[in-house]
């Protein structure tokens, strides 16, 4: 594949969905391409606007959180996973609303509380730390959930994490 050719293709993928340019360079790693090669390409694709570091991050994140229902954290770890400038990521981040993560919050904890077997708040803080959501965001919300709940205090899926109990 000439440099040409890799071009034209890395162009057209890059026309119909945001790429990085670890993806890129990923794919361009697959053809018979030289480093410098690989790397004029990539120049050319940042020079005609085909690839954009701040476009890229801003679409991940908010995609990551509509359609994948991650919190800020996961975003920016994947984020920084490829190799993108910490500055591009923050702006990322910020743009993104709190209060639509702090309501995906909320849902996926009800769901989770509703789909568990004996929910504990470990579970839940457990479950929602690997979504990529801070433990101060999750405590706030499970406080929310549990006065909504107007449940009692002896509620297992509230029980505070040092107590000795034979669910944690």
């Amino acid at each position: 594949m000439t440099t040409e050719q890799a071009l034209s293709r890395m162009a057209a993928l890059c026309s119909t969905a945001e790429h990085c340019e670890a993806d890129i360079r990923r794919k361009l790693q697959r053809t018979d391409l030289t480093a410098d090669d690989m790397q004029a390409v990539i120049d050319r694709l940042y020079a005609d606007g085909y690839l954009d570091t701040r476009r890229y991050c801003r679409a991940y994140a908010s995609d990551q959180m509509r359609f994948a229902h991650w919190g800020p954290q996961k975003i920016a770890a994947a984020l920084r996973s490829k190799q993108l400038p910490e500055a591009d990521i923050d702006e990322a981040l910020a743009l993104l609303p709190d209060d639509e993560h702090n309501a995906l919050l909320a849902r996926l904890l009800r769901d989770k509380l509703r789909h568990t077997p004996q929910p504990t708040r470990q579970k839940l803080v457990r479950y929602a730390i690997g979504r990529g959501f801070a433990y101060d965001e999750i405590c706030r919300q499970l406080d929310a959930l549990h006065a909504q709940r107007g449940t009692a205090a002896d509620d297992p899926c509230m029980a505070d994490s040092s107590s000795a109990s034979s669910d944690f």
